[in-house]
């Protein structure tokens, strides 16, 4: 029998040929300069007609622009290797992609339109977003998946909230939590599934050693203590009761990331960033601990997460997918190596500055680094993502997923 083709027939750009092409290349346009946009609006040197404050502004961009752009363009090309249907592609995609653009130009003008009107639009996005996962997953039957499809229609809801809350309280601290907890529980939950994967695939052909545990009880524990953690967190931040449950999160993740064989990666960088990524979640998690305490602002366990969790593992995924889905090597280059240094020194750099380590520049040393690191990523995976795949045929199920 034939093999089931992995793309439909398609003369169109390629660009639009898969769903990580124009998302993966938006989120990192979106990543590079919305930093670069606030580091000048937040000083005053230039204003933004919208309705968020400077900082809900670039919280939201970064929450529900860049990192709303990533997450979609990884479910638009995993749940095809999930249920073995056909990508969205053409004129579908397109659809959405001007939805999340139509978003991102909503909220930046959010003051003149109103933010009803600029909610509805920016939501847009997820909520297509979410249809099309929940489409195709119950199409699939793959149904162990569904939590994929919660986990945004939860997110949408963060969206719909933050700017509510904004809005009518004058800033959006309970959604902006909400949100960050939404996006650290589907990358622990992904992250589980692909970090072993990919390690114990490179490990195993090369002789003896230590190998990753794969996903089982324990990683279901962490995420249960996860959601419990995070849940307090978001409506009582400085109980001693959410300090006590984000340090068992800490301890439970630093566990996790130890069980996944890390030390034996140093070879391989497209690995090696991947470990790096993760560490920060136990990282944030501690942090985000003494900040319930009293004992540092919250700043640091937030930025953590979001600067170095969802900055690290984004351009990992987002390389390693783009490598293996364009037909090339899965080797990263200097340019590559450079952009994951570059997002590591930017969250550390944003992690020290929050925690009152260094002068008031080590802000704009995050900030800049941070920029170069995912535009970097732009200018370098450019030709990969709007171009041709190289070779004639088209990833297998197994895919960049290996």
């Amino acid at each position: 029998m034939a093999p089931i083709p992995r793309l439909r027939a398609y003369d169109g750009p390629a660009l639009l040929s898969y769903g990580f092409r124009p998302l993966f290349l938006l989120a990192a346009l979106q990543a590079g300069l919305a930093v670069l946009v606030w580091l000048v609006f937040v000083t005053g040197h230039l204003t933004v007609p919208t309705a968020f404050a400077p900082v809900d502004w670039h919280i939201h961009e970064m929450l529900f622009g860049y990192q709303a752009a990533a997450i979609g363009g990884f479910l638009l090309t995993a749940i095809p290797n999930w249920t073995g249907r056909l990508p969205v592609q053409g004129t579908p995609l397109l659809v959405l992609v001007l939805a999340w653009i139509a978003g991102r130009v909503a909220v930046g003008v959010s003051g003149l339109i109103g933010w009803r009107l600029a909610m509805a639009v920016d939501a847009l996005y997820l909520a297509l977003l979410a249809g099309a996962a929940a489409r195709e997953i119950l199409a699939g039957r793959n149904w162990r998946n569904l939590k994929v499809v919660l986990l945004i229609g939860l997110l949408l809801a963060a969206n719909l909230a933050f700017h509510a809350e904004a809005a009518l309280g004058g800033g959006a601290d309970y959604a902006r939590r909400f949100a960050i907890a939404v996006v650290l529980m589907l990358l622990m939950l992904i992250a589980g599934r692909i970090v072993p994967s990919f390690t114990r695939n490179w490990l195993a052909p090369r002789g003896e050693g230590r190998l990753p545990v794969p996903f089982g009880g324990y990683d279901k524990a962490v995420l249960a203590a996860g959601a419990i953690g995070l849940c307090l967190w978001v409506v009582l931040p400085d109980a001693a009761v959410t300090g006590a449950a984000l340090i068992l999160c800490a301890g439970l993740n630093a566990v996790r990331l130890a069980r996944w064989a890390g030390e034996r990666t140093w070879r391989n960088p497209l690995l090696v960033i991947l470990h790096v990524g993760y560490a920060f979640v136990p990282l944030g998690f501690a942090l985000s601990a003494a900040a319930s305490f009293g004992l540092t602002g919250p700043g640091a366990g937030l930025h953590a997460w979001t600067a170095g969790a969802f900055g690290t593992m984004t351009l990992a995924v987002m390389s390693r997918a783009t490598l293996g889905h364009t037909g090339r090597p899965l080797a990263a280059t200097a340019a590559t190596q450079a952009c994951y240094a570059l997002v590591v020194i930017g969250s550390v750099a944003r992690i020290c500055s929050a925690l009152g380590h260094g002068p008031v520049a080590l802000l704009h040393v995050a900030g800049l680094s941070w920029s170069l690191a995912f535009l970097g990523f732009a200018v370098a995976y450019w030709p990969a993502l709007t171009g041709e795949r190289l070779g004639a045929k088209a990833p297998s199920a197994a895919g960049a997923a290996r």
